[in-house]
């Protein structure tokens, strides 16, 4: 990386961080250069690891001009999205989307979790894209890439901002996060709900607490997403499980026992996904497992091989999601088992159009002030 693009040097040095999940900052694969810590002979890089410092968060102001993103990939539920943040503070350690950091001139490791990019502007960049002439309304995806419910939110409260314009608007929209800071939304999204405009898909990777903390450890702990289920289902939120990603010989396990879980708490869909490991992500996610699983990262790398072809990753369509070869297949026989013996594969009565959400709600709200200009003439 280039000199100046940390704010912390110390952040070269590998090794486990108080509430971080990578304990690696890779290059930035766009760079000529990058600096590495290098141990000079005097045997001080393995002492200066071992207690490192937490790392603070740093917020930097996302200049976009566009509130939506847009998409045509054919194993994706819907083709826009919104993401009121650009890296996230969770700091899965198996996030498909860290690569993306290296876009905005930041590692996919520590960085991701630690430089945080936010919008300020969000909800009037969103309005002003919904009352464009032209405008179709159809689902849109709300935390696609990053988590809407960071710990960030709870200050910023961008993600509350952008529902609030939705509503404004009738727009149909899926809220998908591991934060059962969700809740906090939920008179917006049961009002929503009760139209036909809103569903909510809580991502559990795992039950076990201890892992929880290692691979996802800014995240809500598993049980408390599990309240978060049965109380967006109380409301009357249609709320579906995703269970992603599952990782081979990590937490492949426990498939069965999260949908049960989720199923029993008021879910009535569910959804998987096999670990995706992009460009560096497959780098960071091994220094990981050596860290945290040195006995098994050698069987849990192999298996990851056995879904894609032979490599860490395959990105054509079809297959990223879901992985290929008899591992891959068995997993989704036994998630295809699973949901139809619990039911998760429920649709909402009276409802049309993907994830069972309306569109023909949409309505562009006169602005503050006009209709009364209107009534004049």
């Amino acid at each position: 990386m280039p000199e100046g693009s940390f704010h912390d040097a110390s952040a070269l040095l590998p090794g486990a961080r108080k509430g971080r999940g990578a304990i690696t900052n890779p290059a930035i694969r766009f760079d000529r250069h990058n600096t590495v810590a290098f141990d000079d002979g005097w045997d001080t890089l393995e002492d200066e690891a071992a207690d490192l410092p937490p790392l603070a968060t740093t917020l930097i102001r996302d200049s976009s001009r566009t509130a939506l993103a847009w998409n045509k990939s054919p194993d994706i539920g819907f083709d826009r999205s919104i993401n009121p943040y650009r890296g996230c503070e969770h700091g899965c350690v198996y996030c498909f989307a860290r690569p993306t950091h290296a876009y905005l001139g930041f590692s996919p490791g520590l960085d991701f979790e630690t430089k945080l990019l936010f919008k300020p502007q969000i909800a009037e960049l969103l309005e002003a894209a919904l009352r464009k002439p032209g405008y179709t309304a159809a689902p849109v995806a709300l935390g696609s890439n990053t988590d809407p419910y960071q710990p960030v939110e709870r200050t910023l409260k961008l993600t509350r901002a952008v529902l609030e314009v939705l509503e404004q608007f009738s727009h149909p929209v899926t809220v998908v996060t591991k934060s059962a800071g969700v809740l906090r939304d939920i008179d917006i999204l049961s009002r929503m709900a009760a139209r036909g405009l809103a569903r909510v898909c809580l991502s559990v990777t795992t039950l076990d607490a201890k892992l929880a903390r290692s691979l996802e450890p800014r995240a809500s702990t598993p049980e408390r997403r599990l309240d978060a289920i049965a109380r967006l289902a109380e409301a009357g939120i249609p709320v579906a499980v995703l269970a992603a990603p599952m990782i081979p010989a990590v937490n492949d396990m426990e498939l069965e026992r999260i949908l049960e879980r989720a199923a029993s708490q008021g879910a009535d869909r569910a959804g998987y996904v096999l670990l995706r490991l992009p460009l560096e992500l497959g780098e960071i996610f091994e220094a990981w497992l050596h860290q945290h699983m040195p006995e098994r990262a050698a069987k849990v790398i192999a298996l990851v091989r056995q879904t894609r072809g032979g490599e860490t990753y395959d990105s054509r369509f079809g297959q990223r999601q879901t992985g290929s070869g008899p591992y891959a297949e068995m997993l989704n026989r036994r998630f295809q088992v699973a949901v139809k013996r619990l039911g998760l594969d429920r649709t909402q009565q009276g409802h049309t159009g993907p994830e069972g959400l309306r569109s023909d709600l949409f309505n562009v709200p006169d602005r503050p002030g006009e209709a009364k200009q209107l009534s004049l003439f």
